[in-house]
């Protein structure tokens, strides 16, 4: 068997999914966020850059910045983010978040070159185009780029705060991709998770995304919300294919108001039930892949041309705190509050608040917080996890090639877990591989599960309230 070539289909089994469905990791790390340590910090940090150091790395790097500012809150929004309309506030963070990117710089110096950026949040085009300029120019002083035409230099806008002009001079700065996020045209829908968002407004800035020269759009759209209904998504998915994005993101809600405040302003009674949810997850599937999209995995589709289809059939695709991501090589340095960063075998992420982000670099550390250092069974169980994620199949003699280990000895227990899997017509197992079958697809979290060795061991800071969104 060899790696697969033609595009990954899909196929939607309601009575499986509804049997299988439960809550899980989004396996955007492995381990998942929720197991790094509080005895991970600066020093383990310097650590990790110093290992690469060491062995002279020229690996590319991945660089992510943070800019947790909104002006309105999105009722639905799970992310790590300051509503805020006093903009002085971001005038503070940008100075810290410049002193933070200059000791990042003196750490990687002349260890590889971004070929990878992404500016998240939050809504980072909340900085102005004065501050987003600036904030570039600094980046550029602080790392060594490769060339546009090599690079996928991205950032996440909230169309309700560009114009058309804004965008143009955002690929003036150096972006050459664009996301978008719309979550739903409908105007009910809209209404009940506090983003009104015409699709005019949303057509004006693709079209000036093209205009400018950027070289993928993508949209991001969120099935389950409140007021969803199987009409209203048709026609929703009616604009969006016609608005022809390079890329989308389809996303599940998941509705976890113990969480995330804004949740509670969402009436459990405006949320589609459990079966209606389903049905519009098919819906959006069968519309998409129909509409000519390539399934890529969890809640991604993508054109046949675009990078991330394309690096899914070399074998290239992997995944990180963005999603899909097509540089599997590179080393993610991540500046910002809350930020992770995935460097050697360590994960650290940065203070979750203005505050301690702030103390720590006033006592010219970086603001490291807590993380893990991976060890061999990490490593290990990581790369099968990447693997089933990311091409949904894993050669066993390449896993046994790299590590010391009998793949049929050292995960036993696992490979008699997926047995129950097998039987349901998700994965086929033989001695060479295990490949997830196009029912399987939908269900990548569960199977990849299996191999998760953290779901049964106890945290060490006791039980955690539910912080997983249902599989599917």
């Amino acid at each position: 068997m060899t790696m697969n070539t033609a595009f990954p289909a899909v196929e939607f089994d309601a009575e499986i999914i509804g049997k299988l469905s439960q809550s899980g990791p989004r396996y955007t790390s492995y381990p998942t966020a929720d197991r790094f340590q509080q005895d991970f910090g600066y020093g383990q940090f310097l650590e990790a850059v110093a290992g690469l150091r060491m062995r002279r790395s020229q690996r590319p790097l991945s660089l992510y910045v943070h800019i947790p500012f909104c002006d309105t809150i999105c009722y639905y929004c799970g992310c790590n983010k300051i509503v805020t309309k006093d903009h002085s506030k971001a005038a503070t963070y940008l100075g810290y978040l410049k002193q933070e990117i200059d000791m990042q710089g003196r750490l990687f110096a002349g260890m590889g070159q971004i070929e990878q950026l992404h500016f998240g949040g939050g809504t980072p085009t909340y900085l102005s185009d004065r501050q987003m300029g600036d904030l570039m120019t600094h980046l550029h002083e602080n790392f060594s780029f490769v060339p546009d035409a090599q690079g996928e230099y991205s950032i996440e806008i909230d169309p309700r705060t560009v114009s058309v002009d804004r965008v143009h001079s955002l690929r003036a700065q150096g972006f050459n991709r664009i996301s978008l996020g719309v979550q739903d045209f409908d105007p009910e829908v809209q209404k009940a998770v506090n983003r009104i968002q015409p699709e005019a407004e949303t057509r004006a800035v693709m079209d000036a995304a093209r205009a400018a020269g950027f070289r993928s759009i993508s949209i991001d759209l969120i099935y389950g919300l409140p007021k969803q209904t199987m009409a209203s998504m048709e026609q929703t998915l009616d604009k969006v294919i016609d608005a022809d994005p390079d890329r989308i993101a389809l996303y599940n809600y998941a509705h976890l108001p113990h969480l995330f405040k804004p949740q509670r302003r969402i009436a459990d009674a405006d949320l589609p039930t459990a079966a209606v949810k389903l049905d519009l997850l098919a819906l959006c599937i069968r519309r998409l892949c129909a509409a000519g999209y390539v399934y890529i995995g969890m809640d991604h589709f993508a054109k046949p041309g675009d990078e991330l289809a394309v690096a899914q059939r070399q074998g290239r695709l992997q995944r990180n705190f963005q999603g899909y991501s097509t540089r599997a090589e590179a080393d993610l340095i991540s500046c910002g509050v809350s930020a992770i960063s995935a460097v050697g075998a360590t994960y650290s992420q940065n203070e979750k608040t203005l505050e301690a982000y702030y103390e720590k670099l006033d006592d010219g550390k970086l603001p490291v917080t807590r993380g893990i250092k991976l060890d061999t069974d990490d490593l290990l169980r990581r790369i099968v996890i990447q693997k089933l994620m990311c091409n949904f199949e894993l050669s066993i003699s390449s896993i046994e090639q790299a590590y010391p280990i009998r793949f049929p000895l050292y995960f036993a227990a696992e490979l008699e877990k997926l047995k129950a899997f097998e039987d349901d017509g998700l994965v086929q197992i033989d001695p060479q591989w295990i490949s997830v079958t196009p029912k399987g697809r939908l269900l990548i979290r569960n199977i990849c599960m299996v191999f998760d060795r953290y779901l049964s061991m106890p945290r060490v800071d006791g039980p955690q309230p539910l912080r997983y969104s249902k599989t599917i």
